[in-house]
């Protein structure tokens, strides 16, 4: 699944870079989300394989805290993104004869550094409230990676801070996002049943087809890890939600986007035709 993932994603780059015809505002943030799906894949499945074929999964506190860090970069700039992608549909549907001039690529630059900026303030923001936590020798995580939550439960001082703190980050770069994502896919949807054909209100609503998939397979699966790991005090069943949200997600966010969309499709038979 990690090599599906790696191969997937890395295909996206290459078609969008190697085909002209994909120099647009779309599939250049769907590049990026590309790269924010390899970096997160690859935070914690690797460690996770070679804990499997050695039999010892350690890890240093300098090297959790590391792990924990990349985590929540890659994990909130695919957030960030997202968001980004549902502003870019909002912008071709509703206004598609202006689409051009307000998505310039001064624009879409500055977007997609924004997003790396907030990815960089959250996950800067969640290491320093986990460097303040001490923990006894031997500590053991019931998890393939250093997940926040489990950090919490084993650490021997006074949590309660934290724990409000972590919520209140979530709330905000999670909550924020996901809000923005959803006024304009409101937005989107009273644009379209103003359309008079229904030809018109089905090519746009295939449009945002693809993206809407994915937001609602992140969401969906992100909402019941940690909503599982709130409520259940098993720690078995919130690794496993991991998994799907980890490994799972990232593997298919490539499928979603290519499966039914002819351009991606076209770039991905040329630049295997020029590889043969």
């Amino acid at each position: 699944m990690y090599l599906l993932t790696m191969l997937g994603n890395l295909l996206i780059i290459l078609a969008v870079s190697s085909d002209s015809h994909l120099h647009t505002p779309m599939y250049f943030f769907l590049s990026i989300l590309s790269m924010a799906d390899i970096g997160f894949t690859s935070t914690t499945i690797p460690k996770m394989i070679l804990d499997i074929q050695t039999h010892s999964g350690v890890i240093s506190y300098a090297g959790c805290l590391i792990q924990l860090f990349f985590l929540n970069l890659f994990g909130c700039l695919d957030n960030t993104l997202l968001t980004v992608m549902a502003y870019d549909r909002f912008v071709a549907i509703c206004y598609p004869l202006h689409y051009l001039v307000i998505m310039n690529p001064r624009l879409c630059s500055l977007l997609v550094l924004v997003s790396f900026l907030i990815s960089l303030l959250d996950s800067q923001l969640h290491c320093l409230l986990m460097s303040q936590l001490s923990f006894c020798t031997n500590v053991e995580i019931p998890h393939f990676f250093c997940d926040p939550p489990q950090l919490l439960k084993l650490a021997c001082n006074d949590t309660s801070t934290s724990k409000i703190l972590i919520y209140i980050i979530g709330v905000i770069f999670g909550g924020v996002p996901l809000s923005g994502i959803i006024f304009s896919y409101y937005k989107i949807v009273s644009s379209i049943l103003r359309v008079p054909s229904s030809g018109g209100r089905y090519k746009a609503f295939v449009t945002c087809g693809s993206h809407l998939s994915v937001v609602c397979l992140f969401y969906g699966t992100a909402f019941v890890v940690y909503f599982s790991s709130t409520v259940s005090h098993s720690p078995k069943k919130g690794a496993v939600a991991s998994v799907v949200y980890t490994v799972v997600v990232p593997m298919l966010n490539p499928f979603i986007y290519s499966l039914r969309n002819r351009d991606i499709k076209r770039a991905l038979q040329g630049l295997l035709n020029r590889t043969a």
